[in-house]
């Protein structure tokens, strides 16, 4: 009996890893680098809609290239999204109170991607938190639009340029 109960132990431990394994190989990610413009007339304090962006994408040819297919998409979600100032040099955040990253496409009602409730004094570089929103319908298209709502703590005297470098988390099935 102890020997058939190692053996289901082993068995279920070598499943586990190869599974693991497996997935490792099948997944992949996907970077996009936006910029975002705050511009120098926004309220202080009001949730204000900055304009959207549209991303096109390349995901035929970065599935191609990761040996997979997008019917063969399973799972993608969003893994990383920093927020930098490029411009005026030697900005921080100090100006943002809060900020909310949207996604959106033709065929795909707007889903919230990522957000910050408070953001931390002296930042020069934001980590937003992710929805862990199920994305694939987004990447599998031809376009998304990324679409920003941000409410400023203080007046910004000047337009302010936001690099965004988002990466998503791409997961194929074998089959």
């Amino acid at each position: 009996m102890k020997k058939i109960y190692l053996a289901v132990v082993v068995l279920f431990s070598f499943l586990s890893v190869a599974c693991e394994k497996v997935d490792d190989l099948l997944t992949f990610y996907i970077e996009e680098k936006e910029v975002i413009t705050i511009e120098s007339h926004f309220p202080v304090g009001a949730l204000v809609p900055l304009t959207p962006i549209t991303v096109t994408t390349n995901s035929e040819e970065t599935f191609k290239n990761n040996k997979t297919r997008a019917e063969l998409v399973k799972d993608v979600t969003l893994n990383r999204l920093n927020l930098t100032i490029t411009n005026p040099q030697g900005e921080n955040f100090n100006f943002l109170k809060k900020i909310e990253i949207y996604i959106s496409s033709e065929k795909k009602a707007e889903v919230k991607l990522a957000y910050l409730e408070e953001v931390p004094a002296n930042a020069t570089t934001l980590n937003l938190k992710s929805t862990n929103a199920e994305l694939d319908e987004f990447i599998k298209g031809d376009t998304y639009s990324i679409r920003t709502q941000a409410v400023l703590a203080k007046p910004v005297s000047r337009d302010i340029t936001i690099k965004a470098d988002m990466r998503f988390k791409v997961t194929a099935d074998p089959i």
